[in-house]
């Protein structure tokens, strides 16, 4: 048995992991019970209409992520709960949730259709005000989940439990990408990503105080953004301090390069309760900082991880966009 952990190998490297959350339209997390199979929707739970939906969804290009879920491998589920999350058009600060719960798993696939194609589905949908902590503990696809996400799963639950957090859901999930940074999470409906967390870095992200520098290492990324510029909102978060989590916001590229090493990007801004902002910046390529290295305890070849930097990050006066983005 191979003794390689790609997570292991990331730490070691010292890789910063910003710029490394995925972004997609619509989430899709469906409880299903472990275990689950490598490729998640081919796990013995899971049946054939939700597969042949979800191969229909792939055909036709749409932004859906469908996602496995379960909150305890010990206590049976009085049903198959689904968490939709849309992304909001405009400025925002996360995603549109709702959710529904069918008493049997094989319902939930002509409900998703219909609602894939904006028809009334006829679920009895739930206006949903929780924070869902998906932790990837998907050690079929990736052993790096299993040996560092388990056990972060369950450490927390126990703080969210702990800290009598009624809103705060956690969840096991199935793959979310990014298994080099384990233990990994998605955190919805705000759409943000993070990795190598630990207990403190996990409570500040949850309570939003403590020490903001932890995102220096915890950080991938908003889902919002395109990967390159998550880096910039980062310099923000630092910048900003928890009160950025509070603000709405949009993202406008100005201009780049064809082999994508220089992008000119506008961050439109709006506090609450404050007058709008927008930064201008510019995102480059740092080869001095990009990596080559196995990203996957399966890989049998390295993958070239590329990084990006902030340049000329300045505050400009507000633009007339930002009324047309609101």
């Amino acid at each position: 048995m191979s003794h390689f952990f790609c997570a292991n190998l990331s730490r070691e490297s010292g890789e910063d992991i910003i710029g490394s959350a995925p972004g997609h339209s619509i989430y899709i997390a469906i409880e299903c019970p472990q275990p689950w199979s490598a490729k998640a929707l081919e796990s013995k739970g899971i049946p054939d209409n939700l597969r042949a939906l979800a191969e229909k969804v792939k055909q036709s290009k749409q932004s859906v992520r469908f996602l496995l879920i379960n909150s305890s491998r010990t206590e049976p589920s009085s049903g198959t709960k689904v968490i939709l999350c849309r992304k909001k058009e405009g400025l925002a600060d996360g995603y549109i949730k709702r959710e529904f719960e069918a008493n049997e798993i094989e319902k939930v696939a002509p409900i998703l259709e219909k609602y894939l194609a904006g028809e009334e589905s006829g679920a009895e949908w739930v206006e949903s005000f929780s924070k869902d902590i998906l932790v990837c503990t998907h050690g079929s696809h990736d052993k790096c989940c299993a040996k560092y996400g388990y056990p972060f799963f369950r450490e927390a639950r126990a703080i969210a439990s702990e800290m009598d957090l009624r809103n705060v859901r956690v969840w096991e999930a199935s793959h979310i990408g990014g298994h080099r940074f384990a233990p990994t999470f998605l955190s919805l409906p705000d759409g943000r990503y993070y990795g190598a967390v630990d207990t403190e870095s996990f409570k500040s992200i949850l309570l939003r105080k403590g020490d903001i520098h932890c995102f220096n290492r915890v950080y991938r990324g908003w889902g919002l953004l395109p990967m390159p510029i998550q880096v910039l909102e980062r310099e923000l978060i630092l910048q900003k301090g928890w009160e950025w989590f509070n603000y709405k916001v949009y993202c406008n590229v100005l201009a780049e390069t064809y082999n994508r090493t220089l992008t000119k990007v506008e961050l439109f801004c709006k506090p609450p309760n404050e007058t709008p902002l927008v930064y201008r910046a510019n995102i480059v390529l740092d080869e001095s900082r990009t990596l080559h290295f196995k990203g996957s305890c399966n890989s049998d070849k390295e993958s070239t991880y590329f990084k990006f930097a902030v340049e000329n990050l300045h505050l400009v006066e507000m633009s007339p966009v930002l009324d047309a983005v609101g």
